[in-house]
C-alpha cells in the first residue's frame, strides 16, 4: 500500500469488516490465520469476533472433529450504521467473497467474471 508514495493511515475498510470477510471467504480458518491475514493481532481478532457475534452477525459451533469452530455468517445481518441503515451485509459479501463457482469462471487475468 505503500510502495506508490500514497499517504498511509486509512483504509476504506475497518477491521471488523476484514475479520468478517476472512471467516466469510473460510468459515473454519483458525483465529491467529484471520489475525495475520487482516494484519492485526490474535487478540483483536478475538475482540472482534465476540462483537460480530453479540451482534448477529455469525455464530460459532465445535467442527465435527472438535478441535476447531466453524462460523456461520448470516448475510441478513444489517449494517449497523444509519449511513447504511436499510442495507444488509449480503451486498458486502456478494461484492468481496468470491464463491466457490465464480473462482472456476475466472478469465485468464485472474479476475472472477460474476457480473460482467
Amino acid at each position: 500500500m505503500q510502495g506508490n508514495g500514497a499517504r498511509p493511515g486509512w483504509t476504506f475498510l475497518t477491521s471488523h469488516a476484514r475479520v468478517l470477510l476472512a471467516i466469510a471467504r473460510d468459515p473454519g480458518i483458525r483465529l491467529r490465520d484471520v489475525a495475520a491475514h487482516c494484519g492485526i493481532t490474535e487478540r483483536t481478532v478475538q475482540s472482534i469476533v465476540a462483537d460480530l457475534e453479540e451482534g448477529g452477525y455469525l455464530t460459532r459451533t465445535r467442527a465435527t472433529d472438535g478441535r476447531r469452530n466453524v462460523y456461520h455468517i448470516d448475510p441478513a445481518a444489517p449494517f449497523r450504521h444509519p449511513a447504511e441503515a436499510g442495507h444488509e451485509i449480503a451486498g458486502l459479501l456478494e461484492l468481496l467473497v468470491p464463491r466457490p463457482e465464480d473462482a472456476a469462471r475466472d478469465d485468464e487475468d485472474g479476475y472472477a467474471t460474476r457480473g460482467r
